[in-house]
This record gives C-alpha cells, structure tokens and sequence, in this order.
C-alpha cells in the first residue's frame, strides 16, 4: 500500500519537465490508479505544463478517477481560456462523468443526465456491457446489427449523444465488423467525434483500425487532437506496422503529435514486453 511519500515521489516526476514524457505519463497513471486527495493535489500542479498533450491527459485521468475532490480543478482549467482548447474539451469530459452541467461537450452532459434522470441505468437491458472498465460520457444504444448502429454512428442530423451511443454499442461488440464501421467514424465533420472514434479504436486495439488510423494520422491538416488519439491508438495495437507508422512521426513538426507518437511507442513497447504492468511508477522508484 502506498504512503503519502510514494505518491508525493511520483507526483514528483509528474511535475518535472526535466523528466522525459514517458516516464511522466507512467507517473500520472501510477497516481491514477492510487487515487485519494494526495495524488489529485499531484495531478491538479502539472496543469501548467507547457506540453497541451500532457494537460489532456491529467484531465483524462481525474475525470476516470471518479473523486468529486476533482471537480474545483476541472472546473477551473475548463473555465481558462488560456489552456488550449483539447486540453479544455477534456476537462469538460472529465466534468461530465462526474455529473456535473458543464458547447459540444456540455449538450453530452446534459443528455447523460437526463438520460439517468430518466431511469436510464433500469432500462440499459439489452445492451453489451462495456468490457474496459472506463468511464464513458454515454451509454451504449439498444442491442442492434452492426449495419443499423453504423448508420447511426454516422448520420450528422442527430444528437452528438445518439451518436455516441451507437459509438460505445459498436466497441463494446469489438467484432472486426465493428471496428471497419467506427473507422467510417474518422470521415465525419466533428473533430470532437472523431478524436472519441481514435480514442475507442485505441481501447479496442482490432488490427482491422490500422488503415484508417495511420490515414488520420497521415493527414496533416487533420485537428491535432484527432491526429493525437490516433497515434495512441496505434501504440495501443502494438503492431510492428503501428511501430513503423509511429517511427515516421515522431518528428512531426505538431507537438502534440510528435509527443504523441513518444507516448505510443512507450506503450507498444510495453504491450509487446513481460512488463506486469504500464503504470509502474512506484516499482521504478524503488527499484532505483
């Protein structure tokens, strides 16, 4: 069991920006999984990184804490219009799975809500649970084939959150099927959409997602965010194809990029080593 002195020595590498970004990563999600006031006091003093990608991601992580002592700091980095703007959407995600009323992201929150309001949680029969144990800003739709759910996924005239619903049915059924129908995802006008299409084609890591994820992440007039969660879901996959792709843009000229393909190759190499586990900050220290 870890002391206030680990995680105070984690969240020491945390905030070091001597440190390099994959071992801070590893200490982020070291203290994301220890969870309490400590490690969230760690995580809210790395919000003035200058690396936007690291800021999603401490967003990223308070949100799946689930700890309502988040909620002041996530508040706080939504409302600064200094932070950049995936760093933002971010908090307002992390805001919305804790329950809390917060533009795109907010109407997502807000059905969420009215969807449990409405005795969403009674009537989630005939759906696939969700087999990744994250926090999901909407509940999968209604069991269906894969077909009706694709067309769902992709028609524009509804709701961002009727959409995402079809989105989690369609990981959560993982078939190579599915998967082809969520690439379909990455064509789609919302950059918002299309980084949460990166993001479950990451959970899912179907090597049937590499041909459109590397086509996103080849596109250099493509959101940066989208292009991020694209690189991730590579190192994801860990593919020796994905170890390629990765290797070619890790110089891209976007830093959130180029740091996002850092981070992908960290988490390829773990997902093809005897490593127990990626977040392993406190066996690093104490094997130092």
């Amino acid at each position: 069991m870890a002391n206030d002195a680990d995680i105070a020595a984690v969240g020491r590498i945390l905030i070091n920006p001597k440190q390099d970004l994959t071992t801070r990563f590893r200490a982020l999600f070291t203290l994301r999984n220890l969870g309490g006031p400590e490690a969230i006091k760690w995580i809210s003093e790395a919000f003035v990184d200058e690396s936007a990608l690291l800021k999603h991601e401490l967003a990223y992580c308070l949100g799946q804490m689930q700890d309502e002592r988040a909620i002041p700091i996530l508040e706080t980095v939504l409302k600064d219009t200094n932070q950049e703007p995936m760093v933002r959407h971010e908090a307002g995600e992390a805001c919305n799975s804790l329950f809390i009323k917060v533009a795109e992201t907010c109407q997502l929150a807000v059905r969420r809500l009215e969807w449990l309001m409405n005795g969403g949680k009674k009537t989630a029969e005939g759906t696939d649970e969700n087999p990744y144990c994250s926090v999901d800003p909407a509940p999968p739709a209604a069991r269906k084939s894969v077909p009706e759910l694709r067309v769902q996924l992709l028609d524009e005239s509804l709701s961002l959150f009727d959409r995402y619903r079809a989105m989690f049915a369609l990981r959560n059924l993982g078939t190579e099927e599915a998967v082809l129908a969520l690439g379909d995802g990455l064509q789609c006008s919302s950059a918002l959409f299309r980084h949460e299409i990166g993001y479950v084609l990451g959970q899912i890591k179907h090597e049937a997602s590499i041909p459109q994820l590397q086509a996103a992440l080849e596109k250099t007039d493509e959101n940066a965010m989208v292009r991020h969660e694209c690189a991730e879901a590579l190192g994801s996959i860990g593919k020796e194809t994905c170890l390629q792709i990765l290797e070619r843009y890790r110089k891209d000229q976007e830093r959130v990029v180029k740091e996002s393909c850092e981070v992908a190759l960290d988490m390829l190499e773990y997902e093809n080593s005897l490593q127990f586990q990626y977040a392993d900050g406190l066996l690093r220290l104490r094997s130092a």
